[in-house]
């Protein structure tokens, strides 16, 4: 009786001091079950019932820090107080995480989808992303990208495109809002000037992705998407500056004209106008370049909530390299050396849905490209023209997510150059098809085929697969299998052609580039329920590459030759990225490549020039909530890679070294709509000239009025020669600025 009565007087006194948490959880979605509650640093924890309901029972008078987390939510985290004898009522709200696994993404399939739910593998990055390593230019913002490298072409002039996975510039097809507008001409010096402000998020699908956006999409897509007008802010301001005196400057606002129709108005400025040459070669360090960029883009409301928008931006760029002592008098003639740029252009961008019952959108784009270039004593004039125009068809019947189109692009091009003997004028017609079947919640098919044909090459077939596999919520697998082409345009093949130091040499009659592509995906998701979420994504690729247009820099150290490679060539390779996020705002992303590209030709396999073996890059982020401070710490690194030398005696190194580029960023959220950020660039003081005599040989004759040689053009040793070189500035890996602080402000105003 004793024990019987001392039981009840605990239970008694406990049921009268415990205290208890509950509450509801509400997603923006339909309410799920079991999402986490968890009072961290405890063995408190429960999950939501089927109504979103939750409850923590007898909890000791406390102060306690709860987190509410599901995947593919934005988890909360919250400081609470337990006080004695009193039953606590919380509720919370989770929002999707749209910069993680479940962004909504277009660029797979050409239609609105969510990222998990994508048949097709697209890696999606948004502006708080590349916040976290500020740059002048997109170009620039995807170096923290794993397995994307921009890649510098020219050690005078400083132009590059972008690898995607080893794979040259060509191979990656960059539009903006689904439009193919940057290509040809203008991957690689159109792609600067896009206001980062206005960048909505940017999507990037790695292999071929021809069957529905035809030409140049072998190894791969970049997708630009600008923001929406009708959620985009106010007005918003973003100037840096850094110790090398770079000013970059962008400026958004919007407004409202009438009642039906939103303005997005973005402005970029760019300015580089210090001469420094720090490796001593009497040669620009940096190319000297004063850019201004102006975007527009309407959004225009209209009954049953139908799209329309229209964009255009103009472009006007001013840079030169070379010698130290180069003035504009000097353009084009041969006592000092300079390689001057002008470039003119204008792009013109657009979607309406036609005003019928089925789903019909109609897509176009314009781009006009001028350029007017010296390279030394050797004149580019340059004039591209192209027009876009898609109709497609969307239908969900039954199982199947049908989408259908056709396209026609035609492209103008014009040059003063011996590759281009009378002006360019090519169609390139195009229909395709898509079906995406839903056998269950669990698998999706999805087949895609699409003819095109080439005014100068003929008839063209790209087929595509892909089959998506949910084994739960947490963990999916996706195949997929496709082939791309690519028309030949001989400026991207390599910038190198047109800098004056070669001379060009086509070899045979150049016949359009195909491959045919395999890639395994794999994502898992991981919460260990106490707030930390891990995102683990994987993909093995192959690709396999015939007519693939090689350049002959061996043969000729005064030529580069063009010609299809008779044989094959494979990139092929593992990549992973990894996001590990930290109740405590600690977040990790890391990602890392390892590639095997290689020419085959003779039955001898060869290395291309500037393609590394093992790339990676990560990003640390952590934000001292009592001060209203973050930290970024972003990074990437590079293994060798083949280099370009002129003869056997070149001193150059043949390979480039492991090298990394390194930052870090502060910034201050005390203000309110300000940023202040600041940080270094290039932590590690890395240049390509360390280790190396020089990076541009001859740079004391880049005329070469002094070179000798020989009866069959081989290149003489002389007291003036002693490496038997010749002008040249292909040889360059990486960018030529050293460590240097950066200090920014932002403004925001919604």
């Amino acid at each position: 009786m004793k024990y019987l009565f001392l039981t009840i007087l605990i239970i008694s006194t406990k049921s009268i001091f415990s205290q208890n948490i509950s509450g509801k959880v509400e997603t923006n979605v339909p309410s799920i079950q079991g999402i986490s509650i968890h009072l961290l640093n405890t063995n408190f924890k429960t999950q939501t019932d089927s109504l979103g309901f939750y409850k923590l029972e007898n909890v000791p008078k406390g102060n306690y820090k709860i987190a509410v987390t599901s995947a593919g939510f934005k988890a909360i985290t919250q400081r609470i107080s337990v006080l004695e004898n009193e039953n606590l009522n919380l509720d919370f709200e989770l929002k999707e995480d749209q910069n993680e696994l479940n962004e909504v993404v277009v660029s797979g399939t050409l239609k609105p989808v969510k990222r998990l739910e994508s048949a097709v593998p697209v890696e999606v990055y948004s502006p708080v992303f590349f916040k976290k390593n500020p740059t002048p230019s997109i170009y620039d913002a995807l170096q923290n990208i794993n397995g994307v490298r921009p890649q510098l072409n020219c050690g005078v002039c400083n132009t590059g495109d972008i690898h995607i996975n080893g794979l040259e510039g060509p191979y990656t097809l960059v539009m903006i809002d689904g439009m193919p507008i940057v290509s040809s001409l203008s991957t690689v010096y159109g792609l600067s000037g896009i206001p980062n402000s206005l960048v909505e998020r940017i999507e990037i699908v790695k292999g071929p992705a021809s069957s529905l956006y035809g030409s140049e999409a072998v190894g791969g897509l970049i997708n630009i998407i600008t923001k929406n007008p009708t959620n985009a802010p106010v007005f918003s301001a973003d100037y840096f500056t850094t110790s090398y005196f770079e000013s970059n400057l962008d400026l958004g606002m919007k407004f409202n004209a009438g009642k039906k129709a939103i303005s997005l108005i973005g402005v970029n400025y760019f300015n580089y106008d210090q001469v420094i040459d720090k490796d001593k070669d009497n040669f620009t360090d940096v190319t000297l370049s004063e850019r201004i960029s102006v975007f527009n883009k309407w959004s225009f409301q209209r009954n049953h909530n139908r799209l329309f928008t229209i964009a255009a931006r103009g472009m006007y760029e001013d840079r030169w390299g070379g010698d130290i002592r180069w003035e504009k008098k000097h353009r084009g003639g041969d006592e000092i050396y300079g390689e001057s740029i002008y470039t003119k252009r204008a792009e013109l961008i657009g979607s309406y849905q036609l005003p019928f019952e089925e789903k019909l959108m109609l897509s176009f784009s314009g781009n006009v490209h001028y350029q007017d270039s010296r390279y030394g004593t050797t004149s580019y004039i340059a004039n591209q023209k192209i027009g876009f125009l898609q109709l497609t068809w969307d239908k969900k019947i039954g199982r199947n997510d049908l989408l259908a189109g056709i396209a026609s692009r035609y492209t103008y091009y014009d040059d003063n150059t011996t590759a281009t003997k009378e002006a360019e004028n090519t169609w390139l017609p195009g229909i395709f098809v898509q079906d995406e079947i839903t056998f269950s919640p669990k698998s999706q098919v999805l087949l895609g085929m699409r003819y095109d044909y080439n005014s100068v090459h003929g008839s063209i077939f790209t087929p595509r697969f892909a089959y998506r596999f949910k084994a739960n919520e947490n963990t999916i697998f996706r195949l997929n299998a496709g082939t791309g082409f690519r028309v030949v345009n001989l400026f991207t093949e390599d910038h190198a052609a047109l800098t004056g130091s070669r001379d060009v040499i086509i070899k045979n009659d150049l016949k359009p580039e195909q491959s045919v592509n395999v890639n395994l995906n794999y994502i898992q998701k991981i919460n260990f329920g106490n707030g930390t979420f891990m995102g683990i994504e994987t993909t093995a690729f192959y690709t396999r590459f015939s007519n693939k247009i090689i350049s002959d820099y061996e043969t000729n150290p005064n030529e580069i030759i063009y010609d299809n490679i008779d044989g094959y060539a494979i990139s092929q390779g593992i990549s992973t990225n990894v996001d590990l996020n930290f109740p405590s705002g600690l977040k990790f992303i890391v990602g890392a490549t390892v590639l095997d590209n290689k020419n085959v030709e003779n039955g001898i396999s060869e290395r291309p020039f500037l393609t590394e073996n093992f790339t990676a890059t990560w990003s640390v982020s952590y934000k001292i909530q009592p001060w209203d401070l973050s930290m970024d710490y972003t990074g990437n690194v590079y293994s060798p890679m083949k280099l370009p030398l002129l003869s056997e005696t070149d001193p150059r190194s043949p390979n480039s070294p492991w090298y990394s580029i390194q930052n870090i960023q502060f910034t201050f959220l005390g203000w309110k709509d300000f940023e202040i950020y600041g940080g270094i660039k290039n932590l590690l003081n890395f240049t390509p000239m360390q280790n190396n005599p020089f990076l541009i040989s001859r740079t004391n004759d880049p005329f070469d009025k002094n070179v000798q040689y020989d009866s069959t053009g081989k290149v003489l040793v002389t007291p003036d020669n002693p490496y038997g070189l010749t002008f040249d500035t292909t040889y360059v890996y990486g960018q030529n600025q050293t460590i240097r602080g950066f200090l920014g402000l932002r403004y925001t105003f919604r």
